[in-house]
């Protein structure tokens, strides 16, 4: 089983494009995290195979693309690798 995103969770993302007129309303239903650093991946949306969208918190705050593959390969800075919220609640944008 797939730990960082599996196919329940998966599930519960709305396909890429669906919650643009939503805007800061959007759900936030999945969080990654750096357990050894700062950054932070709230996605919102996904394309059902790699890209997702969402907010990314990082060296700054932005809205935009990233990759589920790019979250599998990437390493915080003590060599951990990202992880999944497993107890994230869905929140708006507008509230994170």
């Amino acid at each position: 089983m797939d730990q960082l995103f599996p196919d329940d969770v998966r599930g519960t993302l709305p396909k890429l494009y669906s919650q643009e007129s939503q805007g800061e309303d959007a759900l936030a239903r999945v969080k990654f995290f750096t357990p050894d650093g700062s950054w932070t991946w709230y996605a919102t949306e996904f394309d059902g195979d790699n890209i997702f969208f969402g907010l990314v918190i990082g060296h700054e705050r932005e809205y935009g693309y990233f990759s589920l593959s790019e979250l599998r390969s990437n390493r915080g800075p003590l060599g951990l690798p990202i992880e999944r919220d497993e107890h994230f609640t869905p929140t708006t944008l507008r509230e994170l």
